[in-house]
Order: C-alpha cells, then structure tokens, then sequence
C-alpha cells in the first residue's frame, strides 16, 4: 500500500498484465537456458476458424429426421485405392509419437480407444511400437523423415501409410531427442547407438526437389500391396502448389496439418507466426480438387483445432472427409487419472514418455474415456444432420450453411444468413 512501484510487489502484477503470465514465464525460460524453448500442446493464439458459420434448420420446407433413425457416419479412406480403409466414424487419431512423444502406455490407450469407437489410430514418427499395432483395429503408419519404421515387416502391418512432410505446428523442422533421454526398450525400438541422437530430419534423403516426389511414392506403394498411400503438409501461402506435387506423385489421401496444430513440443513461435490457419486451408484445398476432379479419388483429411462436434461437422460439410484429432484424445485418455500429478507437476506427466508418473497410467481407462468422448461427439454429430432432414453426413455440404458475415462469406463462397435466400414472391406463389 505504500512502497514505491519500484520496490512495489504490485509491478510483477502490473507487468504481468501487460505481457501476459505465458510471455513472461517464457522470457524467463529463455533467459534460463539459452536455447530454444519447446512449448507442449499449440500456440493459445486465436487464429480465423468455423465460428463464422452457421447451420440450416429443417422445418417445414424440409423435415427433420427422427432420432430413431440412423445417421451413416462411415467413411472410406483411399476410395481407388486396391484396399481403402473403411472407417466407421470420421474422427481420427492423428500422429503422436512413441518415445518422441508419449509413453508406450498412452499409445495403447489410443490405439484401444480408437479401435472401440471404430476408427484409426496413427503411429505418429517414433519408433515401429508393436503393442500399438495388436492393440489397434485400423492403424495408420506414419512413414517419417527418420530411419526407422521402414522395413517392409512395418509397413506390411499398416491399414494405411502418411508419408510426413511436415505439419502445422512445426512445418518441415528437423529435430532429435537426445540419447541421454532414451531408455534401453526406446533405444533398441529405435535401432540406434547407444550414445546416438534419435533424429528426425528436415526432407526425406530421397526428397532433395520437388520432381523426386512421386518416384519417392512410388518405391513406397512398391513395397505393399494396395494400401493407400498419403502424404502429410503444414499449409502455407503456396499450399496449391504443394497439392499439385501431391497430385502427380498419385496419392490416395491428403492430410493437411492447419496452423491450430499442437505437438508435444514446439518453438512458440512457429505456432504463433508460421502456417495457414486450419480454416483457410481447408477451403482452398477442396476448391483446388475441385478444380482437378480430384476430389472423388483423394480423400482430404484437415487437423489443427477441430475438435467440436459442430465444427467437426462443418469441415465435413466444406469437404473434408474425415478431421483429426489430437489434444482432446489425450485430455480424454487421461480423465480422471490427472489427479496423480497434481497438484505440483501438470498432467502431461502422466502420459509422455519418460513421465514422472507414467508408471501410474491405466491404460485400460484411459481407452474406455476416448471411446466414450468420441461416441459423444458422433452422436451430437448425428443430431446435427438428423436437424437438417438428412441421414448420412455425406448429404452435408455448403448449401446447408449460411455466413454470419461478409468476410466469411468472401472466404467459402456461402451467402450470408441476413440476406433471404429466395424472394419472397416464391412464398406467395407456393400459397
């Protein structure tokens, strides 16, 4: 009450207020090590998203759906593929790697949960971890810029591989884990040195331009037989361009990683200034298909801050095929274990690899809590279509949606909802 701002404890709330608590303890961390930071789980920036949109109502014109009817929420992943993946929901579980990421037990979890919810679960761009894949009904192998999980073995056992360029929340970044950090079953999962770095490079060695892509493809498609082959991208301001080497290279799914992203650890400031957010991207990807007639062939899957059943449900009807998902799946799988960290370390701790308390993790619930979260979310899903007189979420599309402003409108082409959709004279006639 009295002591002058300069001695005033008063001045860590005042510029605390100024900066923002997570600028400030970032400074510090900075200033402790020296090095780059990794901040877990996305950027907190607000990035342009589906708020902006808004669904139709059946009435009278059209009638809404009984709920006792059953809406069809199947979707096929690689439709020219020789074998498609077939997934029930179109919710999937986007890469988070073993070892780089998160425990062995979490992997688990995920992979028991998506396969209880009947979807797909990814291996991220760890190591090949074998108990993922028995405990996994449909699972993805992402093939990553590393030199592990390449043998023909591995990659026999995927239902589909993601060939990873990149992805939002850390474009096309090189990174490693340093062998101090890596336990004997990590080390050995890894096939390195004991004394190597775990490294994950920027390009692929047989990626050195763009003309190497769809050779690159190619000698992956060789080594199975039929699987749908896909590739992973950050987006950024030439995403068309990107897309048309997606194109030539003949792959059978794209994955688009939006700026909303999160990872388990990644400079802020690539999430805060790099990448389209997942909104823009969305959009331009679809009308570039479009444009190619390539949308029937290349099934589109979007990540990056989906996570709502009715934005999950407006991707869809803009023309996505399937989104991912990736924090709300580790929110789910560790609910009602989070106390065991608490209240002194956060509860990231109970499923990262190396974790104070991974040892503590119940794999068993935490798979029950994601199946139970993503049927909850299909569900709501279902209401949203069975509201609009429809029966499968493949009836969604753009003509079901209506803009709150002018600038959303200008972005997906979807007339805004303050003006009538036809004259009134219509209503008049039909009396």
């Amino acid at each position: 009450m009295t002591d002058l701002y300069e001695e005033n404890l008063l001045e860590l709330f005042s510029a605390s207020k100024r900066m923002g608590i997570q600028l400030l303890a970032e400074i510090e961390l900075r200033a402790e090590t020296g090095k780059v930071i990794e901040r877990p789980l996305g950027s907190t920036k607000r990035l342009p998203g589906l708020e902006g949109i808004m669904f139709d109502l059946a009435q009278l014109r059209v009638l809404p759906i009984e709920q006792t009817v059953q809406v069809d929420t199947k979707v096929l992943i690689g439709p020219k593929a020789k074998k498609p993946l077939q997934l029930d929901i179109p919710i999937m579980i986007g890469g988070m790697a073993y070892g780089l990421a998160l425990s062995e037990k979490a992997k688990i979890a995920l992979a028991m949960g998506a396969s209880l919810a009947g979807t797909s679960t990814n291996s991220g761009s760890g190591p090949f971890l074998q108990t993922e894949r028995d405990n996994a009904d449909k699972w993805i192998l992402q093939y990553s810029r590393s030199s592990w999980a390449k043998n023909e073995d591995v990659l026999s056992q995927a239902d589909a591989i993601e060939i990873q360029f990149g992805q939002g929340s850390l474009g096309g970044l090189g990174y490693s884990l340093r062998a101090d950090k890596i336990g004997p079953a990590l080390k050995q999962a890894f096939s390195i040195a004991f004394d190597q770095d775990a490294k994950v490079t920027a390009r692929f060695p047989e990626v050195q331009k763009p003309e190497d892509v769809p050779a690159f493809v190619h000698s992956i498609r060789a080594k199975v037989d039929g699987t749908p082959i896909g590739i992973k991208i950050g987006c950024g301001k030439y995403l068309e361009q990107d897309l048309a080497v997606a194109l030539q290279a003949g792959v059978d799914f794209i994955t688009l990683s939006g700026a909303q992203t999160a990872t388990h650890g990644s400079p802020p400031s690539i999430g805060e200034t790099h990448g389209l957010p997942t909104f823009f991207a969305l959009i331009r990807a679809v009308n570039f298909l479009n444009q190619n007639n390539a949308k029937d062939r290349v099934s589109l899957i979007v990540g990056g801050g989906l996570t709502e059943p009715g934005e999950i449900l407006k991707a869809l009807g803009l023309g996505a095929d399937a989104v991912h998902i990736g924090t709300a799946a580790l929110f789910s799988i560790s609910h009602n274990q989070v106390e065991k960290p608490f209240p002194f370390e956060p509860p990231t701790q109970l499923i990262w690899y190396g974790g104070k308390y991974a040892d503590q993790y119940d794999e068993n619930l935490g798979a029950q809590y994601l199946a139970n979260f993503l049927k909850s979310v299909v569900d709501e899903i279902s209401d949203g279509v069975r509201i609009m007189g429809k029966t499968s979420i493949r009836q969604v599309t753009k003509a079901d949606m209506f803009s709150l402003d002018q600038a959303t409108a200008d972005i997906t082409g979807i007339p805004v909802g303050f003006k009538p959709e036809e004259p009134s004279s219509i209503i008049n006639e039909s009396l």
